[in-house]
C-alpha cells in the first residue's frame, strides 16, 4: 500500500512541474486518502497484535 502512496506522490510531483494543477492535485488527494486508510490499518492490526498476546 505504501508502494501506491509513493506512486500517486510521484505522478503528483510531476504533473505539478509541468504546470497541470489539476492532475497534480487529484493524484495528491489519491495518495492522501490511501495513506490514510495504511494509518487506520495499520492501527487496528496493533491492536489486535496487542489484544491477542493478552
Amino acid at each position: 500500500m505504501l508502494r501506491w502512496i509513493v506512486i500517486f506522490l510521484v505522478i503528483a510531483l510531476v504533473a505539478a512541474v509541468f504546470g497541470f494543477g489539476g492532475i497534480a492535485a487529484g493524484a495528491a488527494g489519491i495518495a492522501k486518502i490511501i495513506f490514510y486508510i495504511f494509518l487506520v490499518i495499520l492501527a487496528v492490526s496493533v491492536v489486535m497484535h496487542l489484544v491477542r498476546r493478552v
